[in-house]
């Protein structure tokens, strides 16, 4: 019997994977002191199963520590295994030293939940220079790949779309659901100068105006990349762009810059739980979950 967990915030999503597996939810409770310490409170696991711990990670060095602690006391409370299920998978951007004495962030992450975790579930993590998950996360993983759910919501809210792609990291998600779809696609350039300063060169998309623009990517945090892509798009199209990610981080004003620059709507999955979230990937996740608790502790990864 498998146990799953909630780290709070991520109650309505593990409602949704014990409603799909079947796996029983039980109590994770966090206290926290006045001297900012937490004492993490969790009833026991199944004995001999999994517990599966559920924790997004956006925002995440406030949530990295209760995450440790409610990993080791599950061990110790009789869980065989414990599992994490991230559908959001932070620091895998910094995946190089950019500058001198930089830390290798993704490395330094993915080895921080190898010793922490037995297996791990994530969606789409954003692999640039990885080739697998395998070079950051070195136990059992699932990456569930969650472009099919983009395509399908797409084909259900969209006429004719031209899926526009903002930068070439988002051109595997960009053919991905343009293929499915059969729509025409194309890739901006981009070239990164700050956090909040982005410049992106779009392509010619005369042939295309009738269509509706969907600017399509991984992740939306500061959300400069997507303004920058909806100034270009500005008077190429009669239709207003629609814009659509993954994972929603959406730092402060992301949405209202996106909005004031043209985007007709603004769509993200559930990964990250916001009011743009109307893409659900549950039923992907608990599919991956039960695949590694069925199976036999080792190493390896799986798509």
């Amino acid at each position: 019997m498998n146990t799953l967990y909630a780290m709070p915030g991520n109650e309505a999503f593990a409602e949704l994977l014990s409603l799909h597996a079947g796996y029983q939810r039980r109590q994770l409770l966090l206290h926290h002191f006045p001297d900012g310490e937490t004492l993490v409170q969790m009833a026991p696991p199944a004995p001999g199963g999994d517990a599966v711990i559920v924790c997004t990670l956006d925002h995440p060095d406030a949530k990295l520590l209760p995450l440790m602690m409610a990993a080791a006391t599950a061990r110790e409370l009789g869980a065989a295994r414990v599992g994490l299920v991230a559908p959001y998978l932070a620091y895998m951007r910094q995946d190089t030293r950019f500058h001198p004495g930089e830390a290798i962030s993704a490395k330094v992450f993915g080895g921080w939940l190898g010793h922490t975790f037995d297996w791990l579930v994530t969606v789409d993590p954003h692999l640039h220079r990885y080739a697998t998950l395998a070079e950051v996360y070195p136990r059992m993983a699932h990456v569930v790949h969650a472009a099919s759910q983009l395509a399908v919501w797409i084909d259900a809210h969209v006429t004719m779309p031209l899926i526009v792609g903002p930068d070439s990291e988002s051109a595997q998600w960009v053919t991905a659901v343009s293929n499915l779809l059969c729509a025409p696609s194309v890739v901006a350039r981009k070239e990164r100068h700050g956090d909040r300063d982005v410049t992106v060169h779009l392509p010619e998309t005369d042939k295309w105006r009738d269509h509706t623009p969907v600017v399509l990517d991984d992740i939306i945090a500061s959300g400069e990349t997507m303004v920058q892509t909806l100034r270009c798009l500005r008077g190429r199209t009669s239709l207003p762009p629609v814009c659509v990610a993954l994972h929603g981080l959406f730092a402060e004003g992301a949405q209202e810059s996106m909005l004031a620059e043209g985007a007709g709507l603004i769509v993200t999955s559930n990964s990250v739980i916001t009011n743009a979230s109307q893409i659900d990937i549950s039923t992907l996740v608990a599919a991956a979950i039960i695949s590694l608790c069925e199976t036999e502790a080792g190493s390896g990864v799986t798509a």
